[in-house]
């Protein structure tokens, strides 16, 4: 059965410095491409960065880049999101998500509703 189970949000200051973690189990992670995501009250579900498990590649929405980095641990099957100078509108539930084949050298794996499997959601909220 795959499991993703994301974790590490909270209450964070503005300016904070959380990581997110996902721990993937039930599948060949580096046959994956894991993503997270994250989606605000009353907004759509946006693609925040991924990582090819396979090749390394990485890939980052605009309103991130400089401030998140993603990483992976192929060892422990687990990803990595640190999250640096956060702003209040990043507060949101981020969830990790997987797809299987995925190279995040393009943008395109940003997309959710390309995405097979989904963790649970985990709170981000920062205060200013």
């Amino acid at each position: 059965e795959v499991q993703l189970q994301a974790s590490g949000g909270g209450l964070v200051q503005a300016g904070g410095s959380p990581r997110l973690s996902c721990a993937a189990s039930g599948f060949t992670f580096d046959d994956y491409a894991i993503g997270w995501f994250r989606q605000a009250p009353g907004k759509e579900r946006e693609g925040v960065s991924c990582i090819s498990s396979s090749d390394g590649s990485t890939n980052y929405a605009g309103s991130v880049k400089g401030r998140f980095t993603i990483s992976s641990d192929n060892a422990k099957n687990t990803v990595y999101l640190q999250m640096n100078s956060l702003k209040p509108e990043d507060t949101a539930a981020y969830y990790c998500a997987a797809v299987r084949g995925g190279y995040c050298s393009s943008s395109y794996y940003l997309m959710p509703g390309l995405y097979d499997y989904w963790g649970q959601g985990t709170q981000v909220t920062v205060s200013s």
